[in-house]
């Protein structure tokens, strides 16, 4: 299943719309912050698919009868451009646990590319709910990678995929080998360069939100 959240008109375009703007993105807070707020319109959109349950709370004038999520699911992200995205969604999950994952491109002199995984930190996996952010979905090479180790963490119920702009290779790809997972996008555009970047897109999530990093 894939949701994209553009679809429906509504603030997450202006949003998106100065992600995109080269004019904007020379403000990081404002970067980091309009990331955030995806992220946070995308947990509050998740959370009407989580398992819920009847609750009587006591008030002080008696007690009232609601709903109230069966568990908070797990929070994961690849460092370091998924933090903004990431937080967003902690901002409303609050009582989530979280992993953080180490994945990135291996370039290679021919122009290809190796993902490589180097570091994971996470709580127990078995039986929960397990919610990946990443805020550029563009080969998806990564993201199914990351998914197959989180995988071999425990036995996961369920996994939901969350991305700021997407690629339609890229869902294609997570579809066909990870056909369970569930993908959430803000947008989704149709091209991919030669080298495996998003067009338009928006350029680099990570140098974007905390300046360019030293190349291997």
């Amino acid at each position: 299943m894939v949701i994209n959240i553009s679809q429906h008109h509504s603030l997450v375009n202006n949003w998106i719309n100065e992600l995109r703007d080269i004019q904007v993105q020379n403000d990081r807070m404002r970067f980091r912050r309009n990331i955030e707020r995806i992220g946070e319109v995308m947990a509050y959109e998740i959370s009407k698919q989580l398992p819920w349950e009847e609750k009587d709370i006591t008030t002080p004038l008696g007690i009232s009868k609601s709903k109230a999520l069966v568990n908070q699911p797990v929070l994961a992200t690849i460092l370091r451009a998924g933090l903004p995205l990431h937080q967003g969604m902690l901002n409303y999950f609050d009582k989530a646990d979280n992993a953080f994952i180490a994945a990135y491109r291996k370039h290679n002199r021919n122009g290809s590319f190796e993902i490589s995984l180097e570091y994971m930190s996470s709580p127990s996996l078995d039986g929960r709910i397990v919610v990946l952010s990443d805020p550029m979905l563009a080969t998806g090479a990564s993201l199914v990678k990351t998914i197959e180790f989180l995988k071999q963490q425990g036995n996961i119920l369920e996994i939901h995929v969350v991305a700021v702009i997407a690629c339609t290779e890229g869902i294609e790809y997570v579809r066909r080998k990870e056909p369970e997972v569930k993908i959430w996008c803000g947008d989704i555009d149709d091209e991919l360069t030669a080298k495996g970047y998003i067009v338009p897109g928006l350029g680099d999530a990570g140098d974007l939100a905390f300046g360019e990093k030293k190349q291997a």
